[in-house]
């Protein structure tokens, strides 16, 4: 593990009881790819390198309103269910910052979770130490409220998560370009109604939009999407619709022998308490597992097809205009 730089070190210490073994606690620790659906502040988390017990991870996450991604080394003690952690290159305000995951189990189904941070700000500037210090408590309280919720929920009937594909004979770069310009999409997608994009980081979007469903209505989302030039962008919706407590997202644009496929990724928690307001009374979570099925990927694919459409037509391989 990497040590802290010369500076004012501050610590804080958050925790939580969890009524659930600790194994099962230290997995949903250990599985940062799960971190998006779990922990709120989460947008995005994967492997740039990982081993039994060393791994590197990247993380975007929303801190004080704002997004921030950094990678991380982390260290894994299966047998102690410690998970120690210690950013590589912090993003301003932070100038180093690091920590420990301490599980620690009270019985075989009661587990205390302690979340450890130490960090350092930039300058050792009071305001911006104060920034950070609102910043880590305010996700550590989310990111152990989170846990304890999906650690105890034990529902895997809420969990939703499926594809859909479109193929497309024109160039990848083109299909990565309608996608990536969401800020376009109220005039070329008719399930659009208004949106709003900024970007005031390179690939990292904040994007509101009022989307129409089926029955004419329209709801609003907001997004943080992270943008990985020309294959893949991932999102988070901070502001979902009520059937759902959760919804992340990827699109990959992968070419192949035979063209390219795109594929809508999306995996949704859904909030069983709205669906009887939502759908009616006597709707059960089976019956809002199909209605988000159809209606994400109603939209999702209809997006696929425009940007099929676009990429061909500037390939000059374009046929009838697809329904």
């Amino acid at each position: 593990m990497q040590e802290m730089p010369h500076g004012t070190t501050h610590r804080t210490e958050h925790q939580i009881t969890v009524a659930a073994p600790a194994q099962d606690v230290f997995g949903l620790i250990a599985d940062v790819t799960e971190w998006p659906r779990a922990f709120p502040p989460t947008v995005f988390a994967d492997h740039v390198e990982r081993g039994e017990t060393e791994e590197r991870i990247r993380i975007w996450a929303t801190a004080n309103g704002e997004v921030k991604g950094w990678t991380s080394r982390r260290h894994l003690d299966r047998d102690g269910l410690r998970v120690r952690f210690r950013q590589e290159v912090s993003q301003p305000p932070v100038a180093a910052m690091g920590g420990e995951w301490l599980i620690e189990p009270l019985s075989e189904e009661l587990t205390r979770v302690r979340l450890l941070h130490d960090f350092q700000a930039v300058g050792n500037d009071p305001e911006k130490v104060e920034w950070i210090r609102r910043a880590v408590d305010r996700n550590s309280d989310a990111e152990l409220a989170a846990l304890r919720s999906v650690a105890e929920r034990g529902r895997e009937d809420l969990v939703l998560s499926f594809d859909d594909v479109v193929r497309v004979a024109g160039a990848a770069k083109d299909v990565y370009d309608f996608i990536y310009e969401a800020g376009r999409w109220e005039e070329r997608l008719p399930h659009v109604a208004r949106v709003a994009l900024t970007e005031d980081t390179p690939n990292v979007q904040t994007l509101e939009m009022d989307t129409r469903t089926a029955d004419g209505a329209t709801h609003t989302t907001k997004s943080v999407r992270i943008c990985f030039p020309h294959d893949r962008i991932v999102y988070k919706q901070l502001q979902t619709p009520a059937l759902m407590s959760v919804h992340t997202g990827q699109w990959l644009i992968e070419e192949d022998a035979d063209g390219v496929a795109v594929t809508s990724v999306h995996t949704v928690v859904i909030e069983p308490r709205a669906v009887p307001s939502v759908l009616g009374e006597g709707a059960t979570v089976a019956d809002a597992r199909a209605f988000i099925r159809n209606a994400l990927g109603r939209n999702s694919t209809a997006t696929m097809r425009h940007a099929k459409e676009y990429a061909e037509r500037i390939a000059g391989t374009s046929g009838p205009a697809t329904p």
